[in-house]
């Protein structure tokens, strides 16, 4: 079947305003970059027109500059599902110009196919490739792309011939039916395959290619400091514990990890431990520190759901493919995130959380309980059902004016039953198998800085005879004091 060519302008022109529209990729990997450009402009000439203009944005989870940002700079999202990370589409967020559902990333998928959400009616994916009889062979990342082919109305083709052709060998292209009819994910080892290296869609339903040649402009993450690099030390330490206690098997787990700072410095604390021994991954986010890993023999394979590199290591991936191409495989996120395989692999979860509470509730999403920072990612889907879930973060920010450690979390995504380990530059605290009271006492001890020790303590000391140390009337005391005064130490917790 032939396709037409269209420039992206004639595409943007194609979506009309309220549409739902599907993004493929996760992160800024895989995600579209021409279109939605145009559709900003677009936007922009409907608006100085004086017409209404907004589309609902459905993706793997953040996009990149060119999607997420062009699109809220010119107030053109207004539903945006399930992930994002921007700051000029967070400063829509937070002033209710977007509506924002904050989701389980591995939930969107089926939760599109149940009629649950709303289903896409264009679907705009990047490719390297695309067959006569509608084979798409994607780019750095599997996200929700095949469920938005599916139920989509139309499907516009990024053809992006940056992109290295064998990346389609890379793709495990799998999706799960529907109950009552679904079956055992059959996924029992981290390098299985089960599905398919091509995208299949109904070719008629493919309405223009456009053509790109454009980098995924992903920027490296800034380097790790001496707190970040304390953090990895202290979780990799706990690791190499719990191997010679017997609490790991002595071939070790494979690893998921979160994106970020201190989770490129856990990544890199474990390179460098000979006690743990090389390891495997499964997990979302395929990093710069993974790569270094896998060249140091570190990491002898990873599946996940996006190769969110920076655009040098992905040249550096590119130039010596063949060595790469047995190592790596990209899933779609209902396969990467899903709880059934998390638990099944047993797997060691490590992510990232903006503050945690004395009972070990953790809030990965608000700041004071109102204010959405990026949203939940898919940290839930592995923080329930890991083998060991960890969770990290520096005990104080802003010079010490806010801790991170608090008596009750301004907002919960992850519940004190989910929560195993917790570290920060401080120490770890195992809540395994603790009361309440001995968890705060334990989060007191070995992960609070010590200018906010005493305040905790102080706090805990209110109900002296009940099961859960939570007095109503403080628990938000230090929430208060940041917002009122500046700084968490000027809580009053008499």
């Amino acid at each position: 079947m032939k396709f037409n060519t269209l420039t992206p302008e004639e595409a943007a022109a194609l979506i009309g305003n309220g549409e739902n529209i599907g993004l493929s990729g996760f992160t800024a990997a895989g995600a579209p970059k021409a279109v939605p450009r145009a559709l900003a402009e677009k936007a922009n000439a409907e608006h100085a027109a004086g017409r209404p203009f907004k589309v609902n944005l459905f993706s793997g989870a953040s996009t990149s500059a060119s999607t997420d940002g062009v699109l809220a700079q010119a107030d053109a999202i207004g539903y945006r599902t399930p992930y994002q990370s921007n700051a000029d589409l967070r400063k829509n967020i937070n002033s209710q110009k977007t509506r924002y559902n904050d989701m389980h990333l591995s939930h969107t998928a089926m939760y599109m196919r149940y009629g649950f959400i709303p289903r896409v009616q264009t679907a705009i994916v990047e490719a390297t490739e695309v067959t006569d009889d509608g084979k798409i062979a994607l780019t750095t990342a599997g996200g929700n792309t095949a469920t938005y082919c599916a139920l989509a109305d139309r499907i516009i083709v990024e053809l992006n011939a940056y992109h290295h052709p064998g990346l389609k060998d890379l793709h495990d292209v799998y999706t799960p039916a529907n109950p009552p009819h679904r079956a055992p994910i059959p996924l029992t080892h981290v390098q299985d395959r089960i599905g398919t290296t091509w995208l299949q869609v109904d070719p008629a339903k493919i309405v223009g290619i456009v053509n790109t040649n454009e980098n995924d402009h992903i920027a490296p993450f800034k380097d790790s400091d001496p707190v970040t690099d304390k953090i990895g030390e202290n979780v990799c330490n706990f690791l190499a514990d719990e191997l010679r206690a017997g609490r790991l098997p002595k071939e070790f787990l494979p690893i998921q990890s979160g994106v970020g700072n201190i989770a490129n410095a856990v990544l890199a604390a474990l390179g460098r431990n000979t006690e743990i021994p090389p390891f495997r991954m499964h997990t979302e986010v395929i990093q710069d520190s993974v790569i270094k890993l896998m060249d140091a023999g570190r990491c002898t394979f990873v599946g996940g759901c996006s190769l969110t590199v920076s655009d040098d290591c992905l040249k550096h991936i590119y130039e010596n493919f063949d060595f790469y191409k047995n190592k790596i495989v990209l899933r779609p996120q209902e396969i990467s995130n899903n709880p059934g395989i998390v638990r099944r692999l047993g797997l060691i979860c490590m992510n990232t959380a903006i503050e945690v509470d004395l009972f070990g509730h953790v809030n990965s999403t608000h700041f004071y309980g109102r204010q959405m920072m990026n949203g939940i990612g898919g940290s839930g889907d592995f923080a329930r059902n890991a083998y060991l879930t960890i969770f990290t973060c520096p005990s104080v920010a802003k010079k010490g004016a806010i801790s991170s450690i608090v008596p009750m979390c301004s907002h919960i995504d992850h519940t004190e039953h989910d929560v195993d380990i917790v570290v920060t530059e401080q120490g770890v605290a195992d809540l395994r198998g603790k009361s309440p009271r001995e968890r705060a006492e334990e989060l007191i001890e070995k992960c609070v800085h010590p200018e906010y020790k005493q305040l905790l303590r102080d706090y805990i000391a209110r109900t002296p005879g009940y099961h859960t140390p939570c007095d109503v009337t403080k628990a938000l005391e230090f929430h208060r004091a940041f917002l009122a005064e500046g700084d968490m130490r000027k809580a009053n917790m008499a």
